[in-house]
């Protein structure tokens, strides 16, 4: 990446460290299609995904999170004090407060640490590491501290075909710094307020005080409408954060989109003419949907198995209900 012209004095922000948290009860495509008219074959067709976790009642948001945390803290050679802000993004919180990140922070414990949630579904990994690096590199911040955690199975109709069979739980959690060297690129994001209601919320919560039975507002989505707008735009939307960081995709070393479905992952790297050396993160065959946990848990992933090299370049593109994105180019930690 081309070093952006800044002050002499001014750091550039990286990702020093990357930690993930897989719960332990594991769910294949039988157990999730017993109360669904499909089969298992039929959701390996439609989406790749072949298993997900299913947290335990003990396997809270915060829980996972600060599981995440602290590896992603010892990875990067920080302690739990040195951190600065915490940015926790999720979409499967039933309360509105207090957030997530607080009590993150006093699970680690910090010190000195400042929160905050942001909410922007699956695109909410992305778009909170441009935060990150925003506040690194006006130095505000030298550790922040960036999560995704889901328990997407607590929002998810076991009943409906459209989504049942395709989300998971877990959560990643990434370290930003300073560095000399620029490791986060520019951000590519905004919402397509146009097709918003492909994938939401049934009803708002507040909508429940009005009803005589206890509903439940689950997650919907129009997959076949989310799959084409996919294919349709995330091609263009991955090539600009390639160009505002002034790298070719022939450069990247991993491809790590968003987990959601395997042919939208296959395409784009079809579409972007990925050299076949370029790992591309499909955890998803495992892990199903994780939403705004599932970047920093797929890079995980490629980084231990050797997939992809610790220094590469990689591709991030998270992308979800809104239909919000964001994409940027980083090296690996």
């Amino acid at each position: 990446m081309t070093r952006a012209p800044r002050a002499a004095t001014a750091p550039n922000a990286t990702i020093l460290g990357v930690g993930a948290y897989r719960p332990a009860r594991v769910l294949d495509n039988d157990d999730v299609c017993q109360v669904l008219d499909s089969a298992g074959r039929a959701v390996v067709a439609r989406s790749g995904i072949r298993g997900r976790r299913r947290a335990a009642p003990t396997e809270t948001l915060a829980a996972m999170a600060h599981a995440a945390s602290a590896k992603a803290l010892a990875a990067a050679g920080f302690r739990p004090g040195e951190v600065d802000h915490i940015i926790v993004t999720t979409m499967s919180r039933p309360g509105g407060h207090p957030p997530v990140s607080s009590e993150l922070a006093q699970r680690l414990p910090t010190r000195r640490a400042t929160v905050s949630d942001i909410s922007a579904v699956c695109a909410g990994f992305t778009s909170a590491l441009a935060l990150a690096r925003n506040a690194v590199v006006t130095e505000q911040a030298r550790c922040v501290l960036v999560v995704g955690a889901e328990r997407m199975l607590d929002i998810v109709d076991p009943r409906d075909r459209s989504t049942a069979a395709l989300f998971g739980d877990g959560a990643g959690a990434m370290v930003v710094g300073p560095s000399r060297q620029l490791g986060i690129g520019p951000v590519s994001w905004r919402p397509e307020e146009s097709e918003r209601g492909l994938a939401c919320r049934g009803e708002a919560w507040v909508s429940l005080r009005s009803q005589a039975t206890n509903s439940w507002p689950y997650l919907r989505m129009d997959g076949p409408q989310v799959y084409r707008w996919a294919m349709s735009e995330l091609p263009a939307i991955a090539q600009t954060a390639l160009d505002l960081a002034e790298v070719k995709a022939a450069e990247l070393d991993a491809f790590i989109p968003h987990q959601a479905n395997q042919r939208i992952v296959d395409g784009i790297a079809r579409a972007l003419n990925l050299p076949r050396r370029v790992a591309v993160a499909r955890d998803l065959v495992d892990m199903g949907d994780t939403a705004a946990a599932s970047i920093p848990m797929a890079m995980e992933q490629l980084l231990a198995s050797g997939e992809a090299p610790a220094g590469g370049l990689a591709l991030l593109l998270g992308f979800g209900a809104g239909l919000a994105h964001a994409a940027q180019v980083v090296r690996l930690p």
